[in-house]
């Protein structure tokens, strides 16, 4: 395990952070964003008909100010999905269309995870995705970053770890980075053995291996997700950075609810961690809307699943008082950004949202 006397990880020779390799910080300027056109329809039961039109509308606001990579399963698709975008009278000048194949439409845990370095330079970071390790269709979905790495002729990594070596299974959902050396994660997620994405992986070596790969110095591991989650944890429905020192973080009132306890020790262990100067963090509390439940399901409804593009920042509502609030609070955040809500009670009955189905493309 390399770390410095500090106590901070240090990436192995020959990994893509030793050559100067980085994820940039999401506010970071995108060339685009790489979305999938969504197709699977029993991941909507019953809804996905609209569907189709609340994915419509998120990439209408994108495509004016940078280019959407929308991957379509074949030129069918494509006809289909460009019917629709002019429907709604979408730039699409802005949307280059791929004739990939996808299993579902979350972007963020099976698309490609890119890396920078001081120069400019991208690549890939092609993580093995299992579905969560929950679900058993996911082969296309694991194809993806190939898929990305070979229209943008950039190099990729396929990180590895274990004895023996073996591909890390790692979800952009899962983490997220400041572009500064520091990452948030879930315990709940990265090391139960609930959903058990990487057996044998130590918590060293998977702290290890995000270092090598993403160029992380820290990890700040927090507890569990939220209710209704079924990726088992996803810190995107939970805490986010808004800049280098300041992480917005999910919080509920309600004593009754059952997120109380899990986000009340959450919110207190982060306001204990420390950055890389051994500072405290801005901790900004974000409200959660009251439970969303569809057919008996508690759904995974969170403000903190928010996107932040070029211009603006897309934020998931849900008809809720709260909705006004999160969305002021993330005014404050983003100060030079457009805040938009986008109504999410349909499109969450997917168990996801704005953040799970976007990835950006660092300019």
């Amino acid at each position: 395990m390399a770390r410095t006397s500090n106590n901070l990880l240090t990436p192995n020779p020959g990994s893509p952070a030793a050559a100067g390799y980085i994820m940039p910080a999401e506010w970071e300027t995108h060339a685009a964003t790489w979305l999938a056109w969504p197709h699977n329809i029993e991941d909507w039961p019953g809804k996905f008909s609209v569907i189709q039109w609340v994915y419509t509308d998120i990439i209408r606001h994108l495509a004016k100010d940078e280019i959407v990579n929308l991957l379509v399963n074949d030129a069918a698709m494509e006809t289909k999905a460009r019917r629709v975008l002019v429907k709604h009278h979408v730039n699409l000048d802005a949307v280059k269309f791929h004739h990939v194949k996808t299993d579902r439409i979350w972007t963020r845990d099976s698309g490609p995870i890119f890396i920078q370095n001081s120069d400019g330079k991208t690549a890939i970071t092609n993580w093995h995705f299992n579905a969560w390790a929950k679900y058993d269709n996911w082969t296309n979905d694991d194809l993806v970053p190939d898929a990305a790495a070979g229209v943008l002729r950039l190099k990729q990594y396929k990180p590895t770890a274990g004895k023996p070596k073996r591909r890390v299974v790692l979800e952009g959902g899962s983490i997220d980075v400041n572009g500064a050396g520091l990452i948030l994660t879930t315990e709940e997620c990265l090391l139960s053995e609930v959903q058990q994405r990487n057996p044998g992986l130590s918590r060293e070596e998977v702290e290890q291996v995000m270092c090598d790969n993403l160029g992380v110095r820290k990890v700040l591991w927090l507890k569990n997700g939220i209710a209704g989650d079924d990726t088992h944890g996803h810190v995107d429905d939970l805490a986010r950075f808004t800049d280098k020192n300041t992480i917005v973080i999910a919080s509920e009132q309600d004593k009754s609810d059952a997120n109380y306890e899990n986000l009340r020790e959450n919110v207190e262990l982060l306001r204990s961690m420390k950055n890389l100067q051994g500072r405290p963090f801005r901790v900004v509390e974000l409200p959660m809307p009251a439970p969303v439940v569809f057919e008996g399901q508690r759904l995974p409804a969170s403000y903190a699943n928010f996107y932040i593009a070029n211009k603006k920042v897309l934020v998931p509502t849900f008809n809720d008082p709260n909705d006004r609030i999160a969305l002021n609070i993330l005014a404050d955040l983003f100060p030079k950004r457009q805040i938009i809500g986008i109504h999410s009670l349909d499109l969450v009955w997917g168990l996801g949202t704005l953040h799970c189905m976007t990835q950006q493309q660092p300019a």
